[in-house]
């Protein structure tokens, strides 16, 4: 059996990574003929590819090293949790130190009664879960036709079954027979792309109501749940209007819907706060958490769930779970994670010195010709890039053209950064 190691050449581990490794969201053979890029090592917020080229990660990995990477606090963490408890479930009327305390700390954490956790390994998990809790908290309520979600076009949930449906995301509702029944979804808040003559607040007002329509459309009897993501990530960084989480809050409540907030991106100091449903001003019933839970250290995400719901789901055997679920070594790395983020202050920081001082950077780019938009939230940001800033036109060449070109620049001299479409994103870890 060959040993496979960072000392191979980097065409060698190209040839192998060809030969046998399946990349998510890529066309396998065009990746095969141009070669993988090889990722051998990462500090800090660095990363050093197999021919010893150093880039700095704009991304934070995907969207999640919030504390940066080689933590050896991290390292420690691990080590003593695979000694003492390398791997236990939570079915069977059985729980574990790691989990309690996670579990004890993120209802610490997170906003207003959110007192209770289900632990999954990933966001797309974790959403999969609210889809079932949500429809079985109605069923049990003696409501079991209100099973409807609502959420919205490019938006995105994760790309299992679940998550795949529940996100507006035409390529992946283009395979699998996807969006699976009952899923509904409607216009995104996305000001700078149809927001049209509109003021965002005007805007944020009219798509927030597209909700309303929809539960009136199908009747308030059959809709269970709405969901979105507090900032949309993989759609492009679009921060919605200061009048929409409002607005989508009091029809919630008015039609008794329950309001799911997907902060797998967003939340652990993204945008300055805990969650960015702090941040926006809103309290919704379920709130879906993954990436900075443990900085990308280890897989782990989960529903961070109301009393309200978590009274009647536990009044029931809730028939769901993962063999992975609330993993002792993931809890114990998410736990050093939100040990770090805390007593190193680094949710002061973002709000004091780091956001303040991409956002002076960011917004000067909005100068350039090409660029019809530059916006932040916290420490994350989109560009917009145009040919025509009065008209916020498209480039001539097919969508996402332009894009690629320049990320592909930014990775030619040493910067991670990710397009979507033709707009360019950012998301760096928060040290």
């Amino acid at each position: 059996m060959t040993t496979i190691t960072n000392h191979l050449p980097t065409a060698e581990l190209q040839r192998l990574d060809a030969a046998h490794h399946m990349h998510p969201f890529t066309t396998g053979d065009a990746l095969n003929k141009k070669g993988a890029r090889v990722i051998t090592k990462a500090s800090g917020v660095f990363l050093t590819d197999s021919e010893g080229v150093e880039i700095l990660d704009g991304m934070a990995g995907l969207w999640c090293v919030n504390i940066g990477y080689g933590r050896e606090e991290m390292a420690q963490a691990a080590a003593r949790q695979i000694r003492e408890l390398t791997y236990y479930n939570t079915f069977f009327q059985t729980t574990h130190v790691p989990a309690i305390a996670l579990a004890a700390k993120l209802a610490e954490l997170a906003p207003g009664d959110l007192n209770h956790v289900f632990f999954a390994g990933s966001g797309s998990e974790a959403n999969d879960t609210n889809l079932r809790m949500v429809r079985t908290y109605w069923a049990q309520k003696g409501q079991p036709d209100k099973k409807i979600v609502i959420a919205r076009r490019n938006g995105y949930h994760g790309s299992t079954m679940g998550g795949g449906s529940l996100g507006g995301m035409a390529p992946i509702h283009s395979q699998g027979g996807l969006p699976i029944p009952d899923i509904h979804h409607i216009g995104q808040p996305h000001w700078y792309a149809e927001g049209g003559d509109m003021t965002p607040e005007e805007f944020g007002l009219l798509r927030a109501r597209e909700l309303e329509e929809a539960i009136l459309a199908h009747g308030p009897d059959r809709v269970a749940a709405f969901i979105g993501e507090a900032v949309q990530g993989a759609g492009g960084v679009i921060v919605p209007p200061t009048t929409y989480w409002p607005e989508i809050q009091r029809i919630c409540k008015q039609y008794d819907i329950l309001l799911i907030v997907d902060e797998v991106i967003t939340g652990f100091g993204r945008t300055g706060n805990w969650f960015a449903c702090e941040t926006f001003g809103i309290a919704p019933d379920i709130i879906t958490i993954a990436k900075g839970l443990s900085s990308g250290y280890a897989p782990i995400g989960g529903s961070v769930v109301s009393d309200r719901v978590a009274a009647v789901i536990n009044a029931c055997e809730f028939n769901h779970g993962y063999t992975y679920s609330g993993h002792p070594v993931a809890a114990a790395l998410a736990l050093e994670n939100l040990r770090i983020l805390e007593e190193e202050r680094i949710l002061d920081h973002v709000r004091d010195v780091a956001a303040p001082h991409l956002k002076a950077k960011w917004e000067s780019l909005a100068d350039h010709p090409l660029v019809g938009e530059a916006r932040l939230c916290g420490m994350m940001g989109s560009i917009a890039l145009t040919p025509d800033k009065a008209t916020r036109a498209k480039f001539a060449a097919e969508e996402g053209t332009v894009g690629l070109i320049c990320r592909e620049r930014c990775f030619a001299n040493g910067l991670v950064m990710r397009h979507v479409g033709d707009r360019m994103i950012i998301s760096p870890p928060l040290v």
